[in-house]
């Protein structure tokens, strides 16, 4: 059931207008000031808010612009209801984010068509940003260009080991891997340190992926 919040200060009005849009199958909530719809719109979260512009306490443009801050309120339907018809107040309710504007007296008909309309035209909105956000492919993060690594100055030995160390890989695994103790594993870190002028594992690993090299490439023999 489609969910209408009314709000004005004239008791009579409130009855008029509830009495009417129930009988045409909307289930409606009243209040009397800004205040109290504020509260209700964040209660009930209605399909549309019809309101009066001249009420205590909060008048109905401050109602819609105080909504229209809220979260859920940015993009409601917000048809002004009232006595006010000059130009200037049209434009104003129009400035403070009503989307209708209908002056008092009015054909009941008119105004549940008035309703129907900014209820499908939200309706329409909301399908149409749910599609795009669904069509939007998953972005994927660029991969930051990789230089062409140049040749490494080390022998082929050294060069097994900075491939390992790159990978990961502690002194035992490597020297389990290559066959070599952990104390020659350390020797050739420390010679391949030494050629490259890095201090420790982790600059040599940095080392690595800002010039592009990988740990999968074959050593040159």
């Amino acid at each position: 059931m489609k969910r209408v919040l009314v709000v004005d200060d004239d008791p009579l009005s409130l009855k008029v207008l509830s009495r009417h849009l129930t009988q045409h199958g909307y289930r409606v909530y009243t209040g009397a000031s800004g205040i109290e719809g504020l509260r209700l719109f964040a209660q009930e979260q209605p399909d549309v808010v019809v309101s009066d512009v001249v009420m205590p306490e909060m008048d109905g443009f401050e109602f819609c612009r105080q909504l229209r801050q809220q979260r859920g309120g940015e993009l409601v339907p917000f048809i002004f209801l009232s006595s006010r018809g000059e130009v200037d107040d049209r434009v104003q309710g129009y400035e403070w984010g009503a989307d209708d504007y209908i002056i008092k007296p009015f054909e009941p008909l008119e105004l549940v068509a008035k309703i129907e309309a900014q209820i499908e035209r939200s309706r329409r909105t909301q399908s149409e940003i749910l599609r795009l956000i669904q069509q939007q492919p998953q972005a994927k993060p660029e991969a930051s260009p990789r230089p062409t690594p140049a040749e490494l100055p080390l022998t082929a030995a050294e060069e097994r080991v900075f491939r390992e160390v790159i990978r990961g890989s502690t002194n035992k695994q490597i020297g389990e891997k290559l066959f070599i103790s952990p104390r020659t594993v350390q020797t050739h870190l420390t010679n391949i340190l030494s050629k490259l002028s890095l201090e420790n594992r982790s600059q040599l690993v940095r080392f690595a992926y800002e010039r592009g090299y990988s740990a999968e490439e074959e050593p040159t023999e």
